[in-house]
């Protein structure tokens, strides 16, 4: 990246579509200069069903970004959910171009564009290179090997693949905008370095991002990206669970769960009396303890499901802890205690330095921001801004990765 370097990081959720316009600043860090929302329910179950609806609310956002900054923004990147994602692991040894002059800026790169040489299933496309691990010929591991005078270095790599299907709907998406993708990063991944502290990003970890509608799973093995994956269920299940039970609409359902949000009934302090009022038993009364308990069992059931996954994946024994971020459930008093419960490993709701300068809602489009901002030996990151917008053809997300790298 380069000083002065604009990055816009898009994030479609169930709720709403999120954007993030980021600066690298002189410090070779990113300054937000613009951050805008609408809403948007194209997307259901981690799925988009209305790319209509989708395009409308990504080019409200972008219309209001460029309005806020003066800017004219052409491409962006954009967040995926983890359902549509593959990991695959894959290394590679690259001789030094000159031994005598040490490991270059472009025998890495080389690298990394060979070690995505891999079978590529039916139905998916590579999406993202993640470089991982680099270790000398001597066997000593660098976070970055140029000027190393070794005649060979091991790069080991997580290739990212995506659903073709899914790939296909962004860019049609994207397309119905005006907007170029200039990449495409699994969610958990890109929040990784946002959410995590600094003794954490070097354990072994799954992060938990509930939102409205939807979970994102990622595992961390130190700071490989082993697995990803995503459910299809979050706060507005607790939402409709509360107004179903209770007979009561929606909004007044939200209103109770933010108020009296908690996990388990067990921690309950006062029992106290709830009038509803929506009911269609007019001024009908009931415990605090009835709505908790509908609220404790959603709860259970979401870290159920996780629990079952991570089990059926053969990945629940390597993880040690588990962070709890997202807008669906950390607004929920004890809802690290009841994931504790239900995984049997420790919970705890994400407390990395950096999240608490970013509002909950905008938390997964500023941490890709952030993410690309840092991605180590990229020949570019810089969104395109400024360029006169019908000149610009959506191109394959392949050629964007070629882009990305030196070849």
């Amino acid at each position: 990246m380069a000083i002065g370097d604009i990055i816009v990081g898009i994030d479609i959720g169930t709720s709403k579509v999120c954007t993030v316009v980021g600066e690298v600043n002189n410090f070779g860090q990113i300054e937000i200069i613009c951050s805008t929302s609408y809403k948007c329910s194209g997307l259901k179950k981690g799925k988009i069903i209305n790319e209509e609806e989708v395009s409308l609310s990504i080019s409200k956002t972008i219309k209001d970004a460029e309005e806020e900054t003066n800017l004219k923004i052409n491409s962006a990147y954009v967040a995926i959910p983890g359902k549509h994602v593959t990991i695959v692991q894959n290394s590679i040894t690259k001789e030094a171009k000159d031994k005598y002059a040490g490991i270059s800026v472009k025998d890495v790169q080389s690298a990394i564009m060979q070690v995505k040489d891999i079978e590529i299933p039916d139905g998916r496309t590579l999406i993202d290179i993640v470089p991982d691990k680099i270790t000398l010929e001597n066997g000593t591991v660098v976070a970055d090997p140029v000027g190393n005078l070794s005649s060979s270095f091991t790069l080991s790599a997580q290739v990212i693949l995506a659903t073709k299907d899914y790939v296909r709907q962004l860019n049609s998406v994207f397309k119905k905008s005006n907007l170029e993708i200039d990449g495409i990063v699994p969610i958990t991944l890109a929040e990784r370095n946002l959410i995590l502290d600094k003794n954490e990003l070097h354990d072994n970890i799954m992060i938990l991002d509930i939102g409205a509608g939807n979970t994102d799973i990622g595992v961390f093995e130190g700071s490989s990206f082993i697995y990803t994956n995503s459910i299809p269920l979050g706060g507005d299940n607790i939402t409709s669970d509360i107004a179903l039970v209770l007979n009561i609409t929606e909004e007044e359902a939200d209103k109770l769960k933010r108020q009296y949000g908690l996990a388990l009934k067990s921690f309950i302090d006062n029992d106290n009396d709830i009038t509803l009022n929506t009911s269609t038993a007019k001024n009908k009364i009931i415990k605090s303890s009835a709505l908790i308990e509908i609220i404790e069992a959603r709860i259970e059931e979401i870290f159920s499901i996780i629990n079952k996954d991570i089990i059926n994946q053969g990945i629940k024994q390597k993880i040690n802890n588990v962070i709890l971020t997202g807008q669906g459930i950390t607004n929920i008093n004890k809802s690290d205690v009841a994931g504790k419960i239900t995984l049997n490993i420790p919970v705890k709701i994400a407390t990395g330095r950096a999240i608490s300068t970013v509002k909950p809602a905008y938390r997964t489009s500023y941490a890709l921001v952030r993410y690309i901002a840092a991605r180590p030996f990229a020949k570019t990151v810089s969104s395109s801004i400024d360029a006169k917008s019908d000149t610009n053809i959506l191109k394959n997300v392949m050629e964007k990765i070629k882009d990305f790298f030196y070849s």
